[in-house]
């Protein structure tokens, strides 16, 4: 064997698998439902453990071993929560697994309850972005109608400004001749319809 081998310096680094973004957010937050129902069991035990030792006074935990039950979701459940999972976008991937943290520390629900707390998480997600996408359309198509209904070549159409026309009067002008200004201001410039 060459010392290359060893090493594996001639080799290619490892590339990230091309798999669909819609694909790995699936994987993601299933691999956290999973994660979280084997914490909710730990605790569950946990809870037994602290009750029976409050029950009986002493703690025999160390002389029982009791028979580690693990709860599994349905395989229709299952797929139902992963065709749940694909209506996710990638974006909102981080932000919906930290919610559903934040409900399973909120309730410390039992192993069972874990999967519904994790749709109901899934349905807020999946609404919220519903309700973002409509409000981005909307703002779209309203920023399109602006632009054609009070477009400037429009409004020049129907009326013309003309700041520096001859017979426009100022306050210099009155000043000059040492009359009295007029109650209007004459600085603004004069607004005509052309016809």
């Amino acid at each position: 064997m060459s010392l290359a081998s060893w090493f594996r310096w001639n080799e290619p680094p490892n590339r990230i698998s091309q798999r669909n973004p819609t694909e790995m957010v699936v994987e993601t937050l299933m691999m956290e439902l999973s994660w979280q129902i084997k914490q909710a069991e730990k605790q569950q035990r946990e809870r037994e453990k602290e009750y029976r030792k409050i029950k009986t006074g002493v703690d025999y935990g160390w002389l029982v071993s009791y028979a580690k039950q693990s709860y599994d979701i349905s395989p229709g459940e299952r797929l139902q929560l992963e065709d749940m999972c694909t209506k996710i976008h990638p974006s909102y991937c981080g932000p919906v697994i930290l919610r559903f943290r934040q409900v399973v520390a909120e309730y410390e629900p039992e192993a069972q309850e874990v999967s519904r707390l994790f749709r109901s998480v899934l349905q807020e997600a999946a609404e919220k972005i519903k309700e973002e996408e409509e409000a981005k359309k909307l703002a779209k198509q309203w920023n399109t109608k602006n632009r054609t209904s009070l477009s400037l070549t429009t409004f020049k159409s129907r009326s013309r400004i003309s700041p520096f026309i001859s017979d426009i009067k100022t306050i210099s002008e009155d000043v000059e001749r040492g009359t009295q200004p007029n109650r209007r201001v004459w600085s603004m410039p004069e607004f005509r319809n052309t016809k």
